[in-house]
């Protein structure tokens, strides 16, 4: 990260502090590393980002099932997926800062470096002419084309390393590029070495009878193993998809930058069941609805990308990431990928049952192919709570800390406050607060003066202010003031939930979708 890049991350962790969204677990005990809780705010925000993917996968798609699977599962399940002896990251060490990295990331930033290289160049051109060819620019311009030549070169080398397993020659990559270790700035690294992810546990009421199983590591395996489950009980036709949320669990032995990378997180995935031969029309149908979705968000079309994977998984054969530009570059936010049958067929093998669907139109049975959405809950809220901050600098030259989250995710919709605690003000003010809540996530204050009120709702995101003063008493109509533009209209009590309904209701942006 530059300079910059580090200070407006480091202002995001400390307002998720110092606002109630997100503190360090067991913070007492001076914390756990790379494990979180969510306050008061956060958890609210949270589960707003949780109820509107769910209601945009589940709830407006008829052939999309939402289910609910248990963390434990029968160890033998991850044996078959693959996870017991492939579920590994290249670790590297530095041996002056006694750091430890993932070798493929360390690649991966040395391509984005050279890559902003070449954006510099093309920013710097289109500035100078005008009109401006892009296209012809990267393919003429001599320094563009090196700079592209050596990515290609990277990626290559890489790709082939990773494919055959060939641990050596991806520490010699790093060694040929002279990548540097971020703490030391050496370049004195040690062999890179698999490491497995999986948390294990044994259960069992005396440890010698004890049975080895695994913290589930995502959760599409619980969809698989429940396939037949939903397909038949809920009288599913292919294409169907099986959506859930749920926690999953990695060792992650590089475990940072804040909520992106945790040994704790949740996950929010869709396994859409097709038919074999119309996975890829299927993949890019979900590619696009996705990211319609995260647009819908309203965080800026410019700060999502796809990403195509260099090495595929055992299982895949197509996968994609959508990337979004966090304070620390962009980075994964959502993967896309055509599993092909590989899942079914290995739990049909190792657990013995058909996992077959019978097709009438076709008359036949097979082996469903899969595309699976899979989205961080965690990095998911991370990406819109540093997007939403901001400080403004206001007339007369005070400023202002304000979260410009999304209406209909906000923790609290509306703010209520007497002007004064006095004069029946406050029980005007009450009054309202308990007739709203009943729909909406509210919150009352009456502390301090009402522009300090005004700045530590700014500051949670809460979209509207409502402030309760004399003449509310005399004409039942109160000021609510605009978190964005911090205009304030005079609106009739009777009319409020009229008004909070149709500006922070979660129906506009899945209307957006339709």
């Amino acid at each position: 990260m530059s300079a910059k890049q580090e200070d407006i991350f480091k202002q995001v962790i400390s307002h998720c502090k110092e606002y109630g969204f997100i503190f360090q677990s067991s913070e007492i005990y001076d914390g756990l590393s790379a494990v979180y809780d969510y306050g008061q705010t956060g958890a609210v925000l949270k589960k707003n980002i949780r109820d509107y993917w769910w209601k945009a996968m589940v709830q407006m798609h008829d052939n999309i099932a939402g289910i609910d699977t248990a963390i434990f599962m029968h160890p033998t399940t991850w044996k078959a997926s693959g996870h017991v002896d492939a579920f590994n990251d290249p670790l590297i060490d530095n041996k002056d800062s006694k750091k430890r990295y993932r070798a493929d990331v360390l690649i991966e930033d040395h391509m984005a470096r050279i890559e902003e290289k070449i954006n510099k160049e093309v920013e710097k051109a289109s500035k100078k002419f005008s009109p401006f060819d892009e296209a012809m620019f990267r393919s003429t311009n001599g320094r563009v084309k090196e700079y592209q030549a050596k990515i290609d070169e990277i990626k290559d080398r890489f790709s082939k390393a990773l494919n055959d397993g060939d641990l050596n020659e991806v520490r010699q990559i790093i060694v040929d590029e002279e990548i540097v270790c971020p703490i030391s700035g050496s370049r004195n690294w040690t062999d890179v070495r698999q490491f497995n992810l999986m948390f294990s546990t044994s259960m069992g009421s005396v440890s010698e009878e004890a049975s080895t199983i695994y913290l589930r590591p995502e959760t599409a395996q619980g969809i698989f193993v429940n396939f037949l489950n939903v397909q038949k009980t809920g009288r599913m036709k292919i294409p169907f998809g099986i959506a859930q949320t749920g926690k999953a669990f990695r060792n992650e032995i590089v475990a940072r930058q804040f909520i992106f990378r945790m040994r704790e997180f949740e996950q929010m995935e869709m396994q859409f069941f097709v038919r074999p031969g119309t996975e890829m029309q299927w993949y890019e149908h979900w590619k696009t609805a996705r990211l319609n979705w995260h647009r819908s968000l309203g965080l800026g079309h410019e700060k999502y990308r796809f990403h195509d994977h260099i090495k595929l998984a055992h299982y895949a054969n197509a996968a994609c990431d959508i990337e979004f530009q966090f304070p620390f570059g962009f980075k994964e936010l959502e993967g896309i990928h055509s599993r092909t049958d590989f899942d079914l067929k290995q739990h049909e093998q190792f657990s013995g049952k058909k996992l077959q669907y019978f097709d009438s139109e076709l008359n036949q049975s097979y082996v469903p192919y899969v595309v699976e959405t899979s989205v961080g809950l965690d990095r998911l809220f991370l990406a819109v709570l540093s997007s939403s901050l901001k400080e403004e600098v206001l007339e007369g030259g005070d400023t202002r800390t304000v979260l410009s989250l999304p209406p209909a995710i906000a923790p609290y919709k509306a703010a209520i406050f007497p002007l004064v605690k006095k004069d029946g003000l406050p029980e005007l003010a009450q009054k309202i607060f308990n007739d709203l809540r009943f729909d909406f996530d509210m919150t009352y204050d009456e502390k301090d003066t009402v522009g300090k009120r005004y700045r530590r709702q700014d500051a949670i995101g809460t979209p509207f202010c409502i402030t309760v003063d004399h003449q509310s008493l005399e004409d039942q109509s109160v000021t609510i003031r605009h978190r964005d533009t911090m205009q304030q209209d005079r609106v009739a009590i009777s009319g409020l939930h009229s008004l909070l309904n149709k500006k922070t209701g979660i129906a506009g942006l899945l209307r957006s979708l339709a």
